[in-house]
């Protein structure tokens, strides 16, 4: 498909949508940094190019109808940001909504593909976002929408965004959403039902790569979780290979004898299952017996904690614990009024300054002799945990732009430049996801018989 990219910025939206196979007719950006970090990026020759949309004329984008069969938009987001004083509609920024809605009544694309902050939905208690519905019910346009984050969808970066999908009716609508991220652990899967039945909440069994069922506080036997973990039946038996597996490995190789088992977790191979059972340090210890001798001494699981960073919070306790590899949000250091700064292995919401950092190991020598700190150690040496910055490369990973392309970005940008691009983009492996379907979409249609 032929696409119009709006609202560019450094090209996630195009970098996606070429990934797929769909092709820019031309672009708009206001931002002259972003905008030379785009034409590095990408071969603009022979392109349409607009700088600031206000400026284009009715008669400009209407040139683009019969060609164009999608828009593509990000418009500003600090009108309906969190992070914003949200003042919507009445900031200028929020204005520029129309400005897509004006490009799409003189194109007339088949779809509009937009995307905003979460905040949208809720700005002015759904009011704003039921203004943008209508006007896109005018324009004719059925609307389909659905908050996606890019942890989702292989980046380590906890960014929620709402995508919104217009489907023009002069077409045949085939809805896009809902659907899951390619590698989100985000959904509940169903083993089986244990009960003879096959009915009834407490005989469900759920497979571990799933998340939990919600918790109640109702009667019942309790949630069940399958752990699909084997074994050979011959403990004693002098074995090649592999006797154990680990959670979510397939299964060993079947055989006409019953010598597979399962590992239930939570005991150990005792003859006497009480003397076998281990228990959470977290939980309740057993009652204690005076008959302790034959193995019967209640049994803790014990989890080493791994050292800390202790980050300032607005909790009941007046810090996080961040340790190596988690994210730190460095806005504001001292404030006692923040939560979640801390993003336990993934990265906190990207912004356009560079305030992210990352808990990592350095070593630090003092005249032959160890600073006393808190530390890891890592193949017997001691690592001091620090926080540094991110680089402007990494923020482009986190979403989703390949190296090369930080490389012509970072050839004509300064470094402040390159943070505030990085976190004004959107998500490439989230737009190439959405770009997947609308090429699926166009391929069904190719082979669908004519009548």
């Amino acid at each position: 498909m032929k696409f119009l990219d709006l609202f560019a910025g450094i090209g996630g939206f195009r970098l996606g949508m070429e990934a797929q196979g769909h092709k820019c007719l031309g672009f708009c950006e206001i931002d002259k940094f972003a905008r030379t970090s785009y034409k590095a990026m990408f071969n603009t020759e022979g392109e349409i190019e607009y700088h600031d949309i206000k400026e284009v004329t009715d008669h400009d984008f209407r040139q683009f109808r019969g060609q164009v069969e999608v828009i593509c938009g990000g418009f500003p987001c600090q009108a309906f940001s969190l992070a914003g004083r949200r003042l919507g509609f009445e900031d200028t920024r929020g204005t520029l909504f129309f400005e897509i809605a004006r490009a799409a009544k003189q194109i007339q694309p088949r779809f509009l593909f937009l995307e905003n902050v979460k905040g949208l939905l809720n700005h002015d208690k759904g009011r704003t976002f039921a203004t943008i519905l209508s006007t896109l019910d005018e324009l004719g346009y059925d609307v389909e929408w659905q908050v996606l984050n890019s942890k989702d969808f292989q980046v380590p970066q906890n960014r929620e965004r709402v995508f919104i999908i217009g489907h023009s009716r002069r077409y045949r609508s085939r809805f896009l959403f809902p659907f899951r991220g390619e590698n989100s652990p985000a959904h509940l899967e169903r083993l089986g039902n244990i009960n003879p039945s096959k009915h009834g909440l407490n005989g469900e069994v759920y497979l571990t790569s799933g998340l939990a069922p919600t918790l109640t506080r109702g009667k019942g036997e309790g949630t069940k979780i399958a752990i699909p973990v084997l074994t050979p039946d011959r403990l004693e038996k002098r074995q090649h290979g592999r006797r154990f597996k680990d959670n979510q490995d397939p299964m060993f190789t079947l055989t006409s004898q019953d010598r597979h088992g399962v590992v239930v977790a939570g005991n150990l191979p005792t003859s006497f299952d009480q003397t076998g059972r281990v228990f959470d340090i977290a939980g309740l210890s057993p009652t204690l017996t005076t008959m302790q001798g034959g193995d019967k001494v209640p049994k803790i699981l014990l989890r080493e904690e791994l050292p800390f960073l202790k980050i300032k919070e607005a909790t009941k306790r007046g810090y996080a614990k961040a340790t190596l590899g988690d994210s730190v949000n460095l806005t504001y250091p001292d404030s006692t009024k923040r939560r979640g700064r801390v993003g336990k292995g993934i990265s906190n919401t990207l912004t356009t300054s560079d305030n992210m950092g990352v808990v990592v190991a350095a070593m630090e020598y003092r005249q032959d002799k160890w600073y006393e700190v808190t530390g890891i150690v890592l193949e017997g040496k001691l690592y001091r945990l620090r926080i540094r910055r991110l680089t402007p490369r990494e923020c482009f990973r986190l979403q989703g732009f390949p190296d090369w392309a930080f490389d012509k970005a970072e050839a004509v940008s300064s470094k402040s430049q390159l943070y505030k691009q990085a976190g004004n983009s959107v998500t490439v492996t989230v737009i190439e996801a959405i770009a997947r379907e609308f090429r699926r979409m166009e391929e069904e249609e190719k082979h669908e018989p004519t009548t």
